[in-house]
């Protein structure tokens, strides 16, 4: 048998390598970009042309490079940042393993310019597909120009893969951020098709945070600092105000290198127990030194997952410097002890507490029983309570008739008009909007939930109907403002009543797109919606479905839109706070399910429109939200792929009760 393992040619293993390192334009410039600030730039500039995928250039003023290095610089692991294996382990430079220009020469069209600021002339090279096409001088500026054009022109397979202009211009911008956050004191700039989307000056961390993710950010910020032998942590983490829905303003960076880190990631969480939501996510912008012979960053191509040689020492002092940092700004876990405003205005609080109020309040009977060592659980057969009986007396002829009593109210129960049911047994009706009793509430009290005569006497409230009773039960039943109870023939079934309206309104956007436009409800005062650059070029890109689905944003300046119309559905007043839901949970499914972006968008209109948990519905509108939800095509499940009800058979209650 003749030997079958050969070694592969160079254009092909070249190739191989830029599948795993240059993955789409946005890996490309993180190269260029890093390449750049290891030549010790100053300045850095890139230019886009299509996202990228027309041109991609970095033009920066580093050291440049002679022609043989220029040369030599598009051979696989021709670097000038290792000498030896101990080299590895002290590694303090953006890029070191010299595979990021021959993996892009491997797929582009390229064109380097480079000059030292001690020659006169630079060198000019022209790569297409790791074919050297020509080497010669040229007149250029110090430092580096390097031109990718058209990004996997000779993998067309690879190109077709790539995303629409405005998710892959997400993309570099998301790896620009990253770069630029690491080195504030660098001047870098962004140009897509002539427009400039980025110009940060040279500044300090906070400046380029803000330049960066925002001016609105200013007085979020909280300062992080913290030195040890073994590590040092700066940076910034925002106020509990400045979390989001999703993970995208989450940066860590260890020895200026930005890296993905779930168990870091799990420390800062921790640290924000308490203060922020469920299912948001803390603002942070943290960096981390410490000796390079503590880290292994070679464990991915690109460079993006490290290993601490001690995981558990560095999650610690994350944890606690920003614990720390928290709570040298008192952004720590309160009770609030504001009054409402209604009960603000009553007599009791604004009245003076005058001597006479004062020792008419120490000689009462309650008084005395609770301010007596050890007399808190005496109470007198015949004292208080007849004066709380009194004090019902008064409050059940509150609640007769004015024309007089009548025959049906010679008991508590028939005098308010309770029939033995509860809130719970009542027609939808929650604890806190029960007002079946009649009873009224007390003067100057109008927010606080009117209660029945039994429930005031503090008797036990009664769970179990008797047969006459069962027939006033009609309608559904709302539990803890998040589920609908209803009975059916074979037992009951409970509704989500959030997820089943993302499937109602998922299915409604889903057929506007098809088939019929939404109504657009035009604004009074069109209102101006200030977004960070990232942000506008995502929605930039939504335009025209979101107009289908009854949204009208104009382009504003620069990162700016006005809102001149939205759905009719909106409420009037929140139409700013409606569309950034809907960015926060676009980026939400784009960056979590790697979906299509016509269905991220379906499922983030639905998400951030849908009833939220917390709300109570009227039975009118728990009706309606039941006949809408069966009346969809998929009625079972959310759009997420969760159940939106389940129903339980009496078979399997009498299971429960039986064993």
């Amino acid at each position: 048998m003749p030997d079958i393992i050969n070694l592969l040619p160079d254009n092909i293993a070249n190739q191989i390598a830029a599948g795993e390192v240059i993955q789409r334009p946005a890996s490309a410039i993180k190269e260029l970009m890093e390449n750049a600030i290891d030549a010790g730039a100053t300045e850095v500039k890139v230019i886009l042309k299509d996202a990228g995928k027309a041109l991609i250039q970095v033009i920066d003023n580093g050291c440049g490079m002679s022609p043989s290095d220029a040369r030599m610089s598009f051979e696989r692991h021709a670097t000038s940042k290792i000498r030896n294996i101990d080299d590895l382990f002290a590694i303090r430079t953006m890029g070191f393993r010299g595979e990021a220009l021959a993996s892009v020469a491997a797929v582009a069209q390229v064109e380097l310019k480079t000059r030292r600021h001690e020659d006169e002339l630079g060198t000019q090279i022209i790569i297409e597909g790791t074919d050297i096409k020509s080497q010669e001088p040229c007149a250029t500026a110090p430092g580096t120009s390097f031109a990718i054009k058209n990004l996997f022109y000779n993998v067309p397979a690879r190109r077709n893969f790539l995303k629409s202009h405005s998710t892959e211009l997400k993309h570099i911008m998301d790896e620009f951020t990253r770069v630029a956050l690491s080195f504030p004191h660098i001047f870098f700039s962004l140009n897509h098709n002539g427009q400039e989307v980025f110009h940060l000056e040279r500044g300090n961390l906070k400046q380029r945070v803000m330049g960066l993710l925002g001016n609105n950010l200013n007085a979020k910020l909280v300062p992080v600092k913290e030195e040890t032998d073994y590590l040092t942590i700066n940076g910034f983490v925002g106020k509990p105000d400045a979390a989001n829905k999703t993970r995208g303003n989450q940066f860590f960076f260890v020895n200026n290198r930005f890296i993905k880190s779930t168990y870091l990631n799990h420390a800062v969480t921790r640290a924000f127990e308490g203060l922020i939501e469920k299912e948001t996510f803390p603002l942070y912008v943290l960096f981390i030194e410490l000796d390079p012979k503590h880290i292994d960053i070679n464990v991915h191509p690109t460079k993006q997952e490290i290993k601490f040689d001690d995981e558990k020492i560095v999650y610690a002092f994350v944890q606690a410097a920003i614990k720390r940092a928290l709570a040298q700004f008192s952004i720590m876990p309160s009770l609030d002890f504001d009054l409402d405003p209604s009960i603000q205005s009553l007599e009791a609080i604004n009245r003076p507490f005058t001597n006479d109020k004062q020792e008419e309040t120490r000689s009462s009977y309650l008084y005395k029983t609770f301010s007596s060592q050890g007399q808190a659980h005496m109470i007198e057969k015949n004292g208080a309570l007849d004066n709380w009986n009194e004090m019902y007396k008064g409050a059940e002829q509150l609640s007769r008739p004015a024309s007089g009593a009548s025959s049906a109210s010679s008991s508590p129960s028939s005098a308010s008009g309770y029939s033995g049911r509860t809130p719970a047994e009542g027609t939808g009706e929650t604890v806190g909007s029960f007002r079946s009793s009649g009873f009224p509430a007390f003067p100057s009290m109008p927010s606080m939930p009117e209660a029945t005569p039994q429930r005031a006497a503090a008797q036990p409230v009664q769970k179990v109907l008797i047969p006459e009773q069962q027939e006033e039960i009609k309608g559904l039943l709302q539990l803890h403002q998040q589920y609908i109870l209803s009975s059916i023939r074979s037992g009951f079934i409970l509704i989500d009543q959030s997820l089943a309206h993302q499937r109602i309104l998922y299915e409604r956007y889903a057929s506007a797109l098809m088939n019929k436009p939404v109504a657009t409800q035009q604004n009074l005062f069109p209102l101006t919606l200030q977004l960070t650059a990232s942000d506008y070029t995502l929605l930039d890109g939504m335009l025209e479905e979101l107009h289908t689905l009854g949204y009208l944003l104009e382009p504003f300046g620069k990162n700016a839109f006005v809102i001149q119309g939205t759905p009719a559905d909106v409420e009037q007043g929140n139409e700013q706070k409606a569309i950034e839901q809907v960015l926060e949970q676009f980026k939400h499914y784009s960056s979590e399910l790697r979906l299509e972006k016509r269905e991220s968008l379906l499922r983030s209109l639905a998400r951030s429109n849908a009833i939220a948990y917390g709300k109570i519905l009227t039975q009118k509108e728990m009706q309606t939200l039941i006949d809408e939800l069966f009346a969809c095509a998929q009625p079972n499940f959310a759009p997420n792929g969760k159940p939106t009800f389940i129903t339980i058979t009496l078979e399997e209650v009498r299971k429960m009760f039986n064993g």
